[in-house]
């Protein structure tokens, strides 16, 4: 959830470094912080942790900055161990402010390693894990090694999952870095080293980029990058693809990434359809990476994901059982990898994951390795974690996600997981020819059916302008619908920080009902479908005890709409077809009424763009 930032053989490197730190906003952070080494005795720091300010501070400081520093590194952080405050905020040194670290992850083994080194004499400046790394570091270099070898040895004591850079008075030219599990790329220009936690970070400087492998350890020097193994061993760079430029990731004279984002989804649809999708249903998924006998052995999928993702898999569990008859599992990734699934070579286990970097997910996906299973990552980025990890790979082409709650890709993900259901069905022979055409016919109008309903947003903010005070709110849906509800619900807290809640609608008399009363608001997902009198009678049920219904509907559809409040209408869809349009106007309720609260819809509170701890 934090981003790392380093930079060598730069003419300015503080100004490289708050640049970079500054295009790694996106993810949040709550405190913030810069190191540089140049040829004297000491480092030059700067912290701050004013949350969503401390790069004003830092920028502020830049004057203070001595000249003739040859290279640093920067963080942006949140809070995990230690509280978002000063004294926490990376970078971390050693006792001889000789040595300092940035990190991303979790130390596991940090209590441990922290009595090892209490008693040789070291002593804490933090509450975080972070900090034993830096004196770790310290330990080795009075060894004589030098510090991309220290930091080696250290990458061997250390448990857990963690990105870091690191630099030192010793060899001011240089920043050593390395990885488990959490991402780090590595840039190269002429006569520049770069460091970075995320792509975004770097294409202002170069696309010359790779891809630091796990327990992999980098020195950077400017204009060079060699690696090293765990045990010493060379190894040979891996070069990075990119498919975006950093213009895309830009606002386009939106008010905010949100809006552009939600009004980006028939774009992204479209992308993430073409060339793969044929007029008789037939499919081509080149990164798949699964023969059609591989895919004909597989008796069972499962589904994985986290928070949108995890949505979204709802919806393709249902295409994936209604369209290709396979039985289809959905499960939380922080918690599959704990359970004792039982798996094996006849299951296929997608996981799903914006970033491709999602910790749990990821974990997840080796757990099924390990079990056994294939695998398929389902992800918006090339070479990510997960897609490297994978047998196969489902790339979404949603373009570069900047708004931390989901829109665009969520839109995506439901679609490609509607094509690999369809795509399966055709491989099984479930579908016959003319169904086969009908539902490809189906996803082709995806894209122009969202458009419609993005027309519509100004009749939806106008319904969330009214709901603006809401305190509590139900989210109703059955289907594929409370799949729909579950994202709208989700958005609703993210966004606004209102108490929102998704149940099926047929739980609601097994206890929800207990909650309704004239101060709530009850949102029900009642568009047209095979349950939409299921649905009707659930809306009966709590107007009945006074609260106010807010109804997602199909366009013209006058006798869902006599039994509402508020109307949020979408076009016509057919069913299992329907979350990808249905989710707009929920987004821009969500939107809406946060704005309206006066929140920063692109960075809400407490949450970040890529969780990569547990």
């Amino acid at each position: 959830m934090c981003g790392i930032i380093g930079v060598t053989g730069a003419s300015d490197p503080l100004q490289v470094l708050l640049d970079a730190l500054a295009l790694l906003e996106y993810r949040g952070y709550d405190s913030a912080g810069v190191v540089l080494v140049g040829d004297g005795d000491t480092l030059w720091r700067r912290r701050d942790a004013v949350r969503g300010r401390s790069l004003e501070t830092l920028r502020a400081a830049a004057s203070q900055a001595p000249r003739g520093m040859t290279a640093g590194i920067g963080h942006t952080r949140w809070a995990t161990h230690g509280a978002a405050v000063e004294h926490n905020a990376h970078p971390h040194c050693d006792c001889t402010d000789n040595v300092a670290i940035a990190h991303n992850g979790i130390i596991e083994n940090y209590q441990e390693l922290w009595e090892k080194l209490g008693a040789e004499g070291h002593k804490r400046s933090s509450e975080t894990d972070s900090e034993v790394v830096a004196h770790l570091l310290e330990r080795e270099l009075a060894t004589g090694a030098g510090l991309a070898e220290a930091l080696r040895r250290v990458v061997g004591e250390l448990r857990g999952d963690f990105a870091l850079a690191a630099v030192c008075t010793q060899e001011p030219e240089v920043i050593a870095a390395a990885r488990r599990t959490s991402p780090l790329i590595l840039g190269r220009v002429e006569g520049t080293g770069l460091v970075a936690s995320d792509i975004a970070a770097l294409l202002g400087t170069t696309r010359t980029l790779f891809q630091l492998a796990d327990d992999e350890i980098a020195e950077v020097r400017p204009g060079s990058i060699t690696v090293v193994g765990l045990d010493g061993r060379p190894h040979e760079l891996e070069p990075l693809e990119v498919s975006w430029d950093l213009v895309a990731a830009q606002r386009d004279g939106y008010d905010d990434f949100m809006s552009k984002e939600i009004h980006e989804q028939p774009r992204a649809l479209r992308d993430t359809l073409m060339g793969r999708l044929q007029a008789d249903g037939t499919s081509e998924l080149e990164e798949l990476s699964l023969t059609t006998a591989e895919l004909g052995a597989i008796e069972r999928v499962v589904l994985v994901g986290c928070g949108s993702a995890y949505y979204a898999c709802l919806s393709g569990r249902i295409a994936l059982e209604h369209w290709a008859r396979m039985p289809a599992e959905v499960e939380i990734a922080s918690e599959f990898r704990y359970r004792d699934a039982v798996l094996g070579e006849h299951t296929l286990v997608v996981a799903v994951s914006q970033s491709g970097e999602t910790v749990d997910t990821f974990h997840a996906l080796r757990e099924a390795q390990r079990r056994g299973a294939r695998t398929i990552a389902l992800t918006n980025v090339v070479d990510s974690l997960l897609a490297r990890e994978a047998d196969g790979v489902l790339y979404t082409r949603a373009g570069p996600e900047i708004g931390v709650a989901s829109t665009k890709c969520h839109a995506a993900q439901i679609t490609m997981l509607q094509l690999f259901a369809l795509h399966l069905a055709v491989q099984r022979g479930t579908l016959e020819e003319d169904e086969g055409r009908e539902l490809a016919g189906g996803l082709f109008a995806l894209p122009g059916l969202v458009g419609r309903a993005i027309a519509q947003t100004d009749s939806y903010l106008s319904v969330a302008k009214r709901l603006a005070e809401v305190k509590d709110v139900y989210f109703l849906g059955r289907g594929v619908g409370y799949a729909v509800a579950l994202e709208g619900a989700l958005k609703l807290k993210e966004l606004a920080y209102v108490r929102a809640e998704a149940y099926p609608a047929g739980e609601l008399k097994h206890g929800p009902i207990a909650l309704i009363d004239e101060s709530a608001v009850v949102v029900a997902i009642a568009n047209r479908g095979h349950l939409w009198e299921k649905v009707m009678a659930n809306i009966a049920e709590v107007k009945a005890r006074g609260a106010t219904v807010v109804v997602v509907c199909t366009e013209g559809d006058e006798a869902t709409e006599a039994v509402a409040h508020h109307v949020l209408e979408i076009p016509a869809v057919p069913e299992l077809l329907s979350p990808v349009v249905a989710i707009v106007p929920l987004q821009a309720l969500a939107y809406g009424v946060a704005r309206a609260r006066g929140n920063d819809v692109d960075r809400p509170r407490n949450l970040a763009k890529v969780v990569t701890v547990e």
